[in-house]
């Protein structure tokens, strides 16, 4: 069971990410998207998603009874080749709902001082 304790917790990225060409064109044609120019309004999951895992694993989340809920994203302006992005997680919620914990986690990725995507991602942990 999860810590209502968490909620508000925050994990930093110890390092930045330098986004590539290589990386938006590979991202893009595994999901058929054929604008290469700038990343695709879901790439920044390739980034969040590791450390919204480090924060929610350090929270004691039993991973094997993990279902994806919900994913949402705020786009402040795309993602760009040689975007060096720093990313922090936040618990927002936890709740209980029918015996099932929810957690949602927002990630924000910045270059420098800049928001540049906040994306949220709702997690049902199975009871």
């Amino acid at each position: 069971m999860l810590d209502p304790d968490i909620v508000g917790r925050t994990f930093v990225g110890a390092t930045s990410t330098l986004v590539t060409q290589e990386a938006i064109t590979q991202f893009s044609r595994s999901i058929g998207e054929p604008n290469f120019e700038v990343a695709a309004p879901t790439f920044s999951i390739s980034i969040t998603l590791a450390e919204s895992q480090l924060l929610l694993q350090e929270s004691g989340l039993d991973w094997t009874r993990v279902v994806h809920g919900d994913q949402k994203f705020e786009i402040l302006r795309p993602i760009i080749a040689g975007d060096s992005l720093i990313c922090s997680s936040t618990i927002e919620t936890v709740r209980v709902v029918a015996g099932n914990e929810i957690v949602t986690v927002r990630s924000d990725l910045l270059a420098g001082a800049e928001l540049v995507v906040s994306s949220w991602s709702t997690l049902v942990v199975r009871a």
